[in-house]
């Protein structure tokens, strides 16, 4: 019997001792990485540098980055209107180089300039008919705070730390699907590109890809920041007459005049409704775009219409307006229509901003304004208060445009 239970210690002995090992190897595979990390709802931005990256799957990028924009939907996320759940690291707008590439990717090599988007499955129903936003498993995919098969995407001595849009931008180093990235230029500075995945996309995209204003029509566009600019300009673009800009900040004003618009109002200062009218002859706008979510705004943005007008409301806001279906819709046949992320399909209409931008005909980067890593909670107050349209985070402060 002592003899048994002598081997039986032997034995249980190696195999914790090969568990233990099998451990120090696992654990010495982990990638650490530096990320801004928002450890409670509502909690400010903290830098880590002992942050775990999960592995590299098949059909995934490993990004060094270089830059990311800082949107308002990060600011919604860290302060708890929507939780996937803390800790959390956010950003959504990123900008890198490829540094290793898994063994079933098809479309990317290591030195390849990238920005990075949201992730479309890229198999239901709605993402082969090409409306990747409207992606089935969009949420699951995007917002449930881990990878698109269940597993973490950061891990915090061994304890998951939430991911958004399945890239995490705010980070050094990240991890994402093929599905997730873009390719771009080589030659153009990579700090400005990463705001394209996100708030240039969605304005522009909402404009040229779901409003489609022909030639000689009109628009107006409720709310000039990063999203409302974008609209602006796709609006001027699309060859709009008429291009209004609205808000209540003289000096977005003046930077939306200078980006296309054919008129401006400051809504704090006269009524936008009337305004509009008088602009278009008593007709109305045949489009608007409200990009603030504020109720008067967007109820303004519907009586701005003409007959058989349509707005696009794509602020993301728990506010209701209120709505005269007879008159408001139906006597005057006007639609009122949701659009995620610009209705875009990122690898066709992020090049094709690029080219608008190469043109001079999409000056994105006027709103931009580069801000170190380390004062992520700087910009994303400057970007709160409007003190800054866009805050890019630049993230390798080493890298030198091409």
């Amino acid at each position: 019997m002592l003899l048994q239970l002598l081997l039986i210690e032997v034995v249980l002995g190696e195999l914790i001792c090969s568990i233990i090992h099998q451990i120090i190897i696992w654990r010495k595979n982990i990638m650490k990485i530096k990320a801004a990390v928002v450890e409670k709802k509502g909690g400010p931005f903290v830098i880590k540098d002992d942050v775990e990256l999960s592995e590299m799957q098949a059909d995934d990028l490993q990004i060094h980055m270089v830059a990311s924009g800082i949107c308002h939907s990060d600011e919604a996320l860290r302060k708890g209107d929507a939780e996937i759940g803390y800790p959390i690291v956010l950003g959504h707008e990123g900008s890198g180089i490829v540094e290793k590439v898994g063994p079933e990717v098809k479309n990317f090599k290591v030195g390849d300039h990238v920005v990075l988007s949201f992730y479309g499955c890229g198999n239901c129903e709605n993402c082969l008919k090409g409306m990747p936003t409207r992606c089935l498993n969009y949420a699951a995919n995007n917002l449930s705070g881990v990878r698109p098969d269940g597993s973490a995407h950061f891990t915090e001595d061994g304890h998951r730390v939430s991911d958004m849009f399945d890239q995490s931008s705010f980070t050094t180093t990240t991890v994402v699907r093929e599905r997730n990235a873009v390719k771009v230029p080589k030659n153009l500075d990579l700090r400005r590109l990463g705001p394209l995945g996100c708030g240039y996309v969605t304005g522009s995209g909402t404009v040229l890809n779901t409003l489609k204003p022909k030639p000689g029509e009109t628009i107006a566009v409720f709310g000039t920041g990063a999203v409302g600019l974008a609209a602006m300009m796709a609006g001027k673009i699309s060859g709009c007459t008429t291009v209004i800009a609205v808000d209540v900040v003289d000096s977005r004003l003046q930077l939306a005049k200078e980006l296309g618009a054919t008129d401006t109002i400051n809504s704090k200062n006269e009524d936008a409704v009337a305004k509009i009218k008088e602009l278009t002859d008593g007709k109305g706008v045949d489009y608007a775009v409200d990009t603030t979510g504020v109720t008067k705004v967007m109820e303004d943005s519907i009586q701005a219409l003409a007959q058989g007008g349509t707005t696009a409301t794509i602020a993301v806001t728990a506010n209701h307006i209120d709505l005269d279906t007879w008159n408001d819709l139906c006597t005057n046949d006007r639609s009122i229509i949701g659009v995620n992320m610009g209705d875009s399909i990122p690898q066709v209409d992020i090049p094709r901003l690029i080219k608008f931008y190469q043109m001079g005909m999409f000056d994105f980067d006027k709103t931009e304004k580069f801000y170190p890593f380390e004062q992520i909670n700087e910009a994303n107050a400057d970007s709160g208060s409007g003190k800054t349209i866009k805050p890019v985070l630049v993230i390798d402060d080493q890298y030198k445009p091409e």
